[in-house]
């Protein structure tokens, strides 16, 4: 879809930048698989994305597991491993270039909502 076409919708403006793109993982909790997501993104993604993780629900701590997964495969800073919620995301966010949800059908859980841009 070089053009810029979606299969979805109308044409999106394709601008070219040397700035990271901002990428949120959203979920229930924050405190496995939103964190997850961005640790690997900032890591794989280094000086093309930057990422941000919130929670509908936030558990308020990181599942230790993600941690320490985090810590030693991604070398993830110390800032980066909190659980914020989505309730003061919107407003206090960088501009998000991509929303990523995240949840889990198994457990019957309800994909959270963004109610910002984009």
């Amino acid at each position: 879809m070089l053009s810029g076409m979606t299969k979805e919708g109308p044409p999106v403006k394709l601008v070219s930048s040397n700035a990271p793109l901002n990428v949120l993982f959203l979920c229930i909790g924050n405190s496995a698989r939103s964190i997850m997501g961005g640790c690997i993104l900032n890591r794989l993604g280094a000086g093309k994305f930057r990422s941000f993780s919130a929670g509908s629900q936030p558990r308020g701590t990181i599942n230790p597991p993600t941690l320490a997964v985090c810590a030693s495969r991604t070398s993830m800073s110390r800032s980066f491993a909190r659980s914020p919620g989505t309730s003061s995301s919107p407003g206090a966010a960088p501009k998000l270039d991509f929303v990523v949800t995240v949840c889990d059908d198994a457990a019957k859980e309800v994909c959270p909502i963004w109610p910002a841009s984009p």
